[in-house]
């Protein structure tokens, strides 16, 4: 069993879609960023790549490539679930948190645990998202950007 943490950044701007665990969430603002800037998967996908030791999402996906400008990182999150498994892995559980003032996430969290279970080839009970503000504080409390952490267990199949 080996155990990786992720977390992600991004700043909210005007003229962007708000895409969070693959979930296209209606909002006056979207995350900035190379690719669909999807905080919540991208801090999973970090988790995934610290519990197998293989580097970062930048080191992978580099900001660098055209090829990864607007990317949708569910397809980057199956490209990490087929390493995953190429190295004898499985996912044991993760455990997220977005960290938004606004918009409410609670309505959408189901959906971006279908995506993730449908992509990382594991039940839904494996996979926890939750939502929190920082009643104001911060760039977050200040609705300036959104952040997620997430932490994996993954177990040799």
């Amino acid at each position: 069993m080996r155990v990786g943490i992720g977390y992600d950044v991004h700043k909210l701007v005007e003229n962007r879609d708000l895409i969070i665990g693959g979930v296209k969430i209606p909002h006056e603002k979207g995350l900035l960023g190379h690719s669909d800037a999807d905080v919540l998967t991208h801090a999973v996908i970090d988790a995934i790549f610290g519990a197998l030791a293989v580097g970062d999402l930048g080191s992978h996906f580099p900001d660098t490539d055209e090829k990864y400008k607007n990317a949708d990182s569910l397809k980057l999150m199956e490209y990490t679930y087929k390493l995953m498994n190429y190295m004898g892995y499985k996912i044991g559980n993760i455990d997220c948190t977005i960290i938004a003032q606004s918009p409410k996430m609670a309505p959408y969290l189901d959906e971006m645990k279908e995506n993730f279970g449908k992509i990382l080839n594991t039940d839904l009970k494996n996979i926890n998202i939750k939502a929190t503000t920082e009643e104001g504080l911060g760039f977050t409390g200040k609705k300036e950007g959104i952040a997620s952490q997430c932490i994996c267990l993954i177990l040799k199949k």
